[in-house]
């Protein structure tokens, strides 16, 4: 199963736009299809066709992992209580993950476009839920507080590579947790305004 996005004619209708993923080295790809007739998908030996107005939520997401920090994923939920899952990133190897950023994008943008002309009526949210948000943010804070205690006491006894070491760690900290909790800040969008922060960069399908 090739994983990459795909269009080819549907007979009688108009174009079928493909997506898969590997989501671990052992099992067959995730494949995705938006046709005519709705999200079709192939998941581990079961398959199915979502209508775009049955589709009632679309969450998406910022999930980095240690392989691959721009990683991106979106949940699709049916009104019948299913929900697929669909990432941006593919298993190659045992050491490798490889993003598929411009190929998922379009693929996510496109789901929009034809849920929104069928009349859809999904619930569409971006970032992590409110409780794990507010969990996220307070635990932040604690670490901030920490950290803050031991350079001011690093300082006070002129322990300066101890202080420089905080100060890196720091901005590491920062630019990474930072990232991840400013991105998947919980909000509602629309299908005229997808959020960005929650999409690959447009253009590229390595690394951003």
């Amino acid at each position: 199963m090739p994983t990459d996005l795909q269009q080819r004619p549907e007979e009688g209708g108009g174009p079928v736009v493909s997506y898969a993923y590997k989501a671990s080295l052992i099992g067959s790809a995730h494949a995705f299809e938006l046709t005519d007739a709705g999200l079709s998908w192939r998941i581990a030996g079961q398959s199915g066709v979502w209508s775009y107005t049955e589709i009632s939520a679309v969450k998406l997401s910022y999930r980095p992992v240690s392989m691959q920090q721009q990683r991106f994923r979106a949940d699709v939920d049916n009104v019948k209580g299913g929900r697929i899952a669909i990432l941006s990133t593919t298993w190659q190897t045992a050491t490798l993950m490889a993003p598929q950023g411009q190929l998922y994008r379009d693929f996510i943008v496109e789901l929009h476009r034809r849920m929104r002309a069928a009349g859809s009526n999904a619930v569409l949210t971006a970032g992590l839920g409110p409780k794990t948000y507010t969990a996220a943010l307070a635990l932040l804070a604690v670490l901030a507080v920490s950290m803050a205690g031991l350079l001011l006491r690093a300082l006070l006894t002129a322990e300066w590579t101890g202080a420089l070491f905080l100060v890196g760690f720091a901005a590491l900290f920062a630019w990474q947790v930072g990232g991840f909790v400013t991105r998947n800040r919980p909000r509602r969008y629309s299908f005229d305004g997808l959020p960005d922060a929650l999409l690959p960069r447009a253009g590229r399908n390595q690394a951003q």
